[in-house]
């Protein structure tokens, strides 16, 4: 079967469909399921739930700059494999995206108010990284995945112990996050400067603190 090749055009209409599925609509998932579901749910006192409901929102919001990061990268990837490399990862990035949103609804309250902000400034960044060419543009994948797994075992040590849903969804993320950075590294991932990884753990703790609140 012969592959399509978009025009500019279409890839720009591509590229705001799926912001607008990762902000405001459902996104295109893999379709696994949801690691929560083969849990029970316990009941969680009203501290408990607000916590968890605020350490969630957080990943979401995480999840909506992962997203956003590998279709900027995706969008200016020089390597086919590259390109089809974040792809993919986009799509399992939208299954954590997905059972994020459903768990901070079901303790109920919201994901952030500040999603399209993160999702700009990381789209930005993602399609910056692609255009400075592959190797970094993986390395910046990998490094990304690595601080996403710090805050996770973060979490994982801050969420109510009977809360085991999230515990599950965060267990599952953490597997994957792991993945996809190796395969970053793999396909040819530079490792980045120490003064732009600094930055890096500068702005998600600006993201991270934010959205814990909003």
């Amino acid at each position: 079967m012969d592959t399509r090749h978009y025009t500019p055009f279409d890839e720009l209409v591509i590229n705001f469909d799926q912001a607008l599925r990762t902000l405001f609509g459902r996104p295109q998932t893999t379709g696994r399921p949801n690691p929560a579901d083969a849990e029970p749910e316990q009941e969680l006192d009203e501290a408990e739930r607000r916590e968890s409901a605020r350490l969630l929102r957080v990943d979401h919001a995480g999840e909506v700059c992962a997203q956003a990061l590998y279709q900027g990268q995706a969008l200016t990837a020089r390597l086919e494999r590259v390109r089809e490399n974040m792809e993919q990862a986009a799509r399992e990035e939208n299954d954590h995206l997905d059972w994020c949103a459903q768990r901070v609804h079901e303790l109920g309250s919201h994901t952030s108010l500040l999603n399209p902000l993160w999702y700009a400034g990381s789209f930005s960044l993602g399609a910056l990284a692609g255009a400075l060419g592959d190797k970094w543009s993986l390395g910046f994948v990998a490094e990304t995945e690595r601080q996403v797994i710090e805050h996770l075992d973060s979490h994982l040590q801050r969420l109510p112990p009977r809360d085991l849903k999230s515990r599950a969804i965060l267990e599952q993320m953490k597997i994957d996050e792991a993945q996809h950075g190796n395969t970053a590294m793999q396909a040819g991932g530079a490792p980045l400067p120490a003064p732009v990884r600094g930055l890096m753990r500068l702005t998600s703790k600006l993201m991270t603190g934010s959205s814990y609140w909003l």
